[in-house]
């Protein structure tokens, strides 16, 4: 068993081998054929990489290739963003009369897609405590084909027990699938749990330069077969140069990962008390109420941090806007900090009664720490936590 970073470098050697050290950028929309027996089989091949980008094509092959040694599945595919790949596989895997088991704390487009989308193509959804093992318990029916996880979530960072949701959904012949963008496959591999897919917002981690929307899944060849069918018609596709992109920041993963995991700790114990902070959510600090879970299934704690201001939300946009390394951004995972009012964000998305119900406090702040230098993005956030102080009084 190779090392994680060796197989960044050389798990895509075999895809299309080419003398080139790196990988070329593939720009056709279309391959030819040498005969007409050829042309057939490269037109019904399941994530096929010589007959149609929309198909597949070779810089979508190399990505593959790469996370599935990572993830540590049969298969992998590539598509234009993490909620193509999310929504693709949902359309793959569910009909109407089915159900779909959700997080109550998740991301806004995957509880977008769990109250808005999917109700109207009659499907049933119901949403639970991610902390509750119960709750997924008690919210299984006949009908449930699927469960969406995601852990740590976003943005509370609460932390789901992969393990004993899967022993739940195995024993009713039940899917499961798992977001992994916030962790990714170096601080935990869902799969080594159980998981039937995982899937990220490659634009985040996986790429680390915030130049690239993309989205990736990942899980058996059978199922990423029945997903690549829905995908010709979802034509969620991800272009070549996009591709080559994210390749080239998957080399580096491990090298930036470490350096996210220091810096989140880091900020995390920094803020930890502050008077300003009411509450910080870190599955790396022992004060998080799932620090021993997490540290069971996870092998690093990642770049994000949530803080609850105390002084609620006049305070989090206060905090957002003294930062000086952080930029005011809504995406995260890349080599620079960025930090972002969830509330304030997810109003296009959700309604307010959702947002509540949801469980998103109104201060909540996250703080996604870049490659910097550790001690500088602590004086930040501790310059603008000290600058929320001095506004309100405390």
């Amino acid at each position: 068993m190779v090392g994680i970073s060796t197989t960044v470098m050389h798990a895509d050697r075999d895809v299309h081998p080419t003398r080139s050290v790196a990988r070329p950028i593939y720009q056709p929309a279309a391959f030819g054929a040498e005969d007409s027996e050829s042309f057939a089989r490269a037109a019904v091949e399941p994530r096929g990489s010589d007959f149609y980008t929309r198909f597949g094509n070779p810089n979508h092959a190399h990505v593959a290739a790469v996370v599935a040694q990572l993830e540590n599945t049969e298969a992998a595919m590539v598509m234009a963003s993490g909620m193509a790949a999310l929504t693709t596989t949902v359309l793959a895997l569910v009909s109407a009369g089915d159900h779909v088991i959700g997080q109550r704390s998740t991301y806004g487009g995957t509880a977008s897609l769990l109250l808005n989308l999917l109700p109207r193509l009659g499907v049933s959804t119901t949403q639970v405590d991610q902390t509750d093992v119960r709750a997924f318990e008690e919210a299984f029916t006949s009908q449930t084909r699927l469960v969406l996880l995601e852990s740590p979530s976003n943005p509370s960072l609460q932390i789901t027990d992969l393990r004993a949701v899967v022993d739940l959904a195995r024993a009713r012949g039940v899917l499961t699938a798992a977001d992994n963008t916030f962790a990714t496959p170096l601080n935990q591999r869902p799969t080594d749990h159980g998981i039937d897919l995982v899937w990220h917002s490659a634009t985040k981690y996986l790429n680390g330069h915030s130049d690239v929307s993309a989205g990736v899944v990942a899980g058996s060849a059978e199922l990423l077969d029945r997903i690549w069918e829905v995908s010709l018609l979802t034509g969620a596709t991800l272009g070549p140069f996009d591709s080559w992109l994210l390749l080239r920041g998957l080399r580096t993963l491990p090298l930036r990962m470490a350096r996210h995991n220091d810096n989140g700790q880091a900020i995390a114990e920094a803020l930890q008390g502050h008077p300003a902070i009411s509450r910080v959510h870190y599955p790396g600090l022992r004060s998080h109420p799932q620090h021993e879970l997490a540290a069971a299934q996870m092998n690093g704690f990642g770049g994000v941090v949530a803080v609850e201001l105390a002084a609620g939300f006049p305070a989090a946009d206060a905090f957002v806007g003294h930062l000086q390394y952080a930029r005011r951004s809504a995406s995260l995972g890349g080599v620079e900090s960025l930090a972002v009012h969830p509330a304030s964000m997810w109003r296009g998305m959700l309604s307010d009664e959702q947002l509540v119900a949801s469980g998103l406090p109104m201060g909540l702040v996250r703080v996604a720490a870049g490659t910097e230098d550790t001690a500088d993005l602590v004086a930040d956030v501790l310059a603008a936590a000290d600058h929320v102080v001095e506004v309100d009084g405390r």
